[in-house]
């Protein structure tokens, strides 16, 4: 995976600076209330809400341990169609394939929706040390680059920001980028919108070349999905002559029976709409109706790495609702742009370590952008276990260990800054396996409970700084035991 966002410092210090943003935490606390909201009750419509979550686990899951085999049938189900299928292995090979693909066209702009690899392997930055402009037309996204700014949640990249912020990007920056915001803007909901409209019909029109992702990829036909709630993704999907789909090797579902599943479990869970207003699909190139050339650019960049961790796989089963980013506690308080990478929230605090691995401060600190609190698990359409993720990934950041980087099996080293942590942990290690020992330290605590401090010395600051210390109990539960019952049937 790329680098993460340039100057961004590890997830304590940045989110620390956006609780600290009162306007950011209003925006964020009525669009993420908003959402959840609405989800739950288009959730609550159907029936079968639980059988749909664990029928796309399952598909998932299957897809994911034969998807050597799905990879293969949708390159050969793609080129039938007309399509040509390309092969990256890194964000690097994505953009040097990608630009390749644009400069053969002769075009020096593109129009671009609905994709989240782009954005991971900045794709945009990589087009345009070649000259090539990329212009994004999802209405967040354009608000984004328009504002020279970072996507902050996964369906609304730019939930940080409040109408009367986005009317003054539009003033200010829309000129730069092509036809200029009307005279007189506010900030009233449907003129931003029609500002935006004529803004983008321009590049529509003009575009030769579109960049898109996708939803998903039907093995059996090699069509590609994309869901969306604006008609951009339908402008950009058929209007060029050139359609480059980035996608990544995790988007595939053996049969097109499956989206039965997944076209109603993710609108409800993103959106909150019983289905997208526009669900575009397509397969390969078909005469004089859409693009004439099609090319699919299947993206690694850390996900083969992912799937060799029989924990952390889970994972790549996201399809990318942002219903976990909605409910965490953590996110909304702290944003998107704290997590130093396109995917913010529970998810990306699983997702961006396993891409880019915990070597980098950013992502070392990512799994503990958590309070293990469990909403996320509960609202997964796919039922990610995201608390087990973290947990696991926090062990692998104190401890080391195995891992698979770059396809090769190595030995990761313990990050820094846990050594304290490293070390109590094998004195409770130690004290657990030794219940004399255990016993004999419950009773002193509790002894001498009432000169016990109120925060934790030295490392412990960190933890007893935001929370109190426990209080100990008058005695063991062990004596209680031992006293209460006589000592009959119980622990000894």
């Amino acid at each position: 995976m790329s680098g993460t966002f340039v100057g961004m410092p590890a997830f304590p210090r940045a989110a620390r600076e956006a609780v600290g943003n009162t306007t950011l935490r209003g925006n964020l606390r009525h669009a993420t209330h908003t959402i959840r909201d609405k989800r739950a009750r288009a959730v609550a419509e159907l029936d079968d809400w639980a059988a749909l979550r664990e029928a796309g686990k399952q598909i998932k899951d299957h897809t994911l341990r034969h998807l050597d085999r799905y990879l293969v049938q949708v390159e050969e189900a793609v080129t039938a169609a007309g399509g040509t299928v390309h092969w990256a292995a890194d964000a690097d090979e994505a953009n040097e394939i990608v630009a390749r693909l644009v400069q053969e066209t002769g075009e020096s702009e593109v129009v671009k929706v609905k994709s989240m690899a782009t954005q991971e392997i900045a794709l945009n930055e990589a087009l345009e040390a070649r000259g090539i402009h990329a212009y994004e037309t999802d209405l967040a996204e354009l608000i984004v680059q328009l504002g020279k700014d970072r996507p902050s949640h996964i369906l609304v990249p730019a939930i940080h920001r409040n109408r009367g912020e986005i009317r003054d990007i539009f003033r200010s920056e829309m000129s730069e980028w092509g036809r200029p915001a009307p005279e007189g803007l506010t900030d009233t909901p449907a003129e931003l919108a029609e500002a935006a409209r004529l803004h983008l019909r321009e590049k529509f029109l003009r575009a030769k070349v579109g960049i898109s992702g996708a939803n998903f990829v039907v093995a059996e036909t090699g069509t590609l999905v994309v869901v969306e709630s604006e008609g951009n993704g339908r402008m950009c999907l058929t209007l060029p002559e050139t359609l480059i789909s980035v996608v990544g090797i995790e988007k595939i579902v053996p049969r097109w029976q499956d989206l039965e599943v997944f076209l109603q479990t993710l609108p409800r869970s993103s959106t909150a709409e019983r289905m997208n207003p526009y669900t575009s699909m397509w397969t390969g190139t078909t005469g004089d109706d859409g693009p004439r050339t099609f090319h699919l650019v299947l993206l690694d960049n850390g996900r083969t790495d992912t799937l060799a961790d029989e924990v952390g796989r889970q994972a790549l089963r996201c399809i990318r609702c942002s219903a976990c980013l909605n409910v965490c506690p953590v996110y909304e308080r702290a944003g998107g742009h704290a997590y130093g990478s396109v995917y913010p929230g529970p998810i990306g605090a699983i997702l961006s370590p396993q891409l880019r691995g915990t070597g980098s401060e950013i992502d070392a600190s990512l799994p503990y952008a958590s309070s293990l609190c469990g909403a996320c698990y509960e609202v997964c359409p796919v039922a990610i276990d995201i608390p087990e993720v973290l947990v696991h990934l926090r062990e692998r950041v104190v401890q080391g260990g195995p891992a698979v980087r770059g396809g090769n099996r190595v030995v990761l080293k313990p990050a820094k800054g846990h050594a304290a942590e490293r070390a109590a942990m094998r004195a409770a290690q130690w004290a657990f396996t030794h219940p004399g020992a255990l016993r004999t330290g419950q009773r002193l605590a509790s002894r001498t409970r009432r000169l016990h401090p109120r925060t934790l010395p030295g490392p412990g600051r960190a933890w007893s700084g935001t929370r109190d210390l426990p209080a100990v109990p008058a005695e063991p539960f062990r004596d209680w035991w031992q006293r209460t019952r006589g000592g009959k049937g119980g622990a000894k």
